[in-house]
């Protein structure tokens, strides 16, 4: 299960501890995250509340700055490449938010094959590709081979039984 992310807490509904100049805050409801905050050497001389104030003022600050984040998925134009390859990492990773590709069959227990460009990605380099953008949800549109430069219209229903 994908844990939840923090959110503003009342003292009763975490525990907080400390570990060094870190303060731990776990949630009660064990579906949230717990939190590992750095303060600093100051921690020795701050109480639960005081911590916890400033566990809510982060997490106040970053739900405001998420609010007003407006997302623009960069496109790489067709005849550029998509993905580039890193050998120190041994890892492709993507040059911009959305990668058209196809999926093929791969023929093996090991899983489809991506195309993407003219490089080939097993199901393995593929994960890892997508792996960049670990944290970042992540939408699939599936098109027909000849439309990947379409934006296909999008209709939001349950499939129907005969489809």
């Amino acid at each position: 299960m994908r844990l939840k992310k923090p959110c503003i807490a009342s003292p009763e509904q975490v525990k907080i501890t400390r570990e060094g100049e870190y303060a731990i805050i776990e949630y009660a409801d064990s579906s949230i995250m717990t939190v590992h905050l750095k303060i600093g050497p100051e921690i020795g001389k701050m109480t639960d509340q005081d911590i916890l104030d400033l566990h809510n003022d982060i997490v106040q600050a970053q739900e405001e700055m998420a609010a007003g984040y407006k997302h623009v998925a960069l496109e790489i134009p067709r005849g550029s490449p998509q993905i580039e390859y890193h050998p120190r990492a041994d890892q492709w990773t993507p040059r911009g938010g959305v990668l058209r590709c196809m999926i093929g069959n791969g023929g093996s227990e090991e899983g489809p094959i991506f195309y993407i460009d003219d490089e080939e990605l097993s199901l393995w380099e593929f994960g890892r590709l997508l792996s960049t953008y670990a944290g970042w949800g992540m939408r699939i549109i599936f098109v027909p081979d000849d439309r990947l430069m379409e934006q296909p219209p999008i209709e939001i229903r349950d499939p129907d039984e005969s489809q």
